[in-house]
């Protein structure tokens, strides 16, 4: 089945039409420009986005500070490789977030430069979601960490 156009009385709104009436198109677009030339341009804007994120967030900045302090904490108490699979599973996460929420309070703002309650609301929970990420990634150091500390001393 595949959704097509809205239609009245149907669920959701959605129409359901069969694969098989729709006529096959080509799936090559003429003007496609070759995969290594298409992920390259991809790849480029993305880590243009990284680095827009890393010069103008503080926030990011502080949580790509403690990404390395973290890892050379891991490496000082050789993690094993699964608590190292948690640990860049946590980093994706949190720096995931965070580019997002950057992402979001920028576009906000660039649709109502001025304060609005509907801005700022769709601001806060954005930032709710990275603290909420942020505490739970402080939990998993805890776990990681804190018996191998403990056992230092």
């Amino acid at each position: 089945m595949l959704f097509a156009k809205r239609a009245a009385g149907a669920p959701f709104g959605l129409k359901f039409v069969q694969l098989a009436s729709q006529p096959m198109k080509s799936m090559k677009d003429p003007d496609q420009k070759p995969f290594v030339i298409s992920f390259w341009h991809t790849t480029k804007n993305a880590l243009n986005g990284i680095a827009l994120a890393a010069e103008s967030e503080r926030s990011f900045r502080i949580h790509v500070l403690a990404m390395v302090v973290v890892t050379i904490l891991g490496w000082y108490l050789e993690l094993a490789m699964l608590e190292w699979a948690l640990l860049f599973l946590t980093y994706a996460v949190m720096m995931g977030l965070e580019l997002v929420n950057s992402a979001i309070e920028s576009f906000a703002d660039f649709l109502h430069p001025e304060e609005h309650p509907a801005i700022k609301r769709v601001k806060d929970i954005a930032a709710g979601a990275v603290q909420v990420a942020s505490i739970f990634s402080i939990a998993i150091a805890i776990v990681l960490f804190g018996p191998k500390i403990a056992a230092l001393f």
